[in-house]
């Protein structure tokens, strides 16, 4: 191995972090940064608090990683809008996108909330460099659409907000929509968001 060259973590290594994180995206989905504490990670992890420590200075560095690591998925769904598709094909699969991460990542969406709801303190710069140049892009494109005539009049900035909060709810309230809603929401939420979609951007 060259001079200063950094040694790869082992298959145990890797093996381990990744089970600490998953851990933590749990524990951090459930009781929030400020709620969760190193000894709910460890035994979440089924790990003793020393060895959490080996692989980790802290749960402020876990709850970072997870954070980090959330970013890109969390844009992936905005990303995938494409410019040259059918401005209503491409919308109402953003949405069927964004409820599929409801349905698979609702833990996920709690833990990004939870960051939101706090101020952002360590997503921030994430927010500024990654997501609002996309969000910035894609409003370009929608608005392009409207232009066209290819969707109804409307503010491209409100209907992503608008297709945020329609199907993140389905993960961040999971529990008050199972309780109202039946055991298999999602079902009724895809036909609905379409109508409701599909009705508004219309022309």
């Amino acid at each position: 191995m060259p001079d200063g060259a950094a040694k790869k973590p082992s298959r145990i290594h890797q093996r381990t972090r990744h089970l600490i994180l998953d851990a933590a995206l749990a524990v951090f989905s459930a009781h929030g940064s400020r709620g969760a504490t190193l000894d709910q990670l460890a035994e979440a992890a089924g790990l003793s608090k020393p060895n959490i420590l080996y692989y980790f200075s802290g749960k402020e560095e876990i709850h970072v990683t997870l954070l980090n690591q959330l970013m890109e998925t969390w844009l992936d769904p905005l990303e995938e809008m494409d410019a040259d598709g059918d401005p209503m094909t491409e919308q109402l699969a953003y949405v069927h996108r964004k409820l599929d991460m409801a349905r698979d990542l609702p833990r996920e969406s709690r833990l990004f909330a939870g960051e939101i709801l706090q101020g952002a303190p360590r997503m921030h710069p994430h927010l500024v460099a990654d997501l609002k140049p996309l969000f910035d892009e894609k409003c370009g494109v929608i608005q392009g659409w409207v232009d066209a005539g290819k969707l109804a009049p409307i503010d491209p900035r409100h209907l992503i907000f608008s297709i945020w909060s329609t199907t993140q709810h389905y993960a961040d309230f999971d529990v008050q929509v199972r309780v109202l809603s039946g055991d298999t929401p999602l079902e009724g939420a895809r036909r609905y968001l379409d109508t409701l979609f599909r009705r508004m951007l219309s022309v």
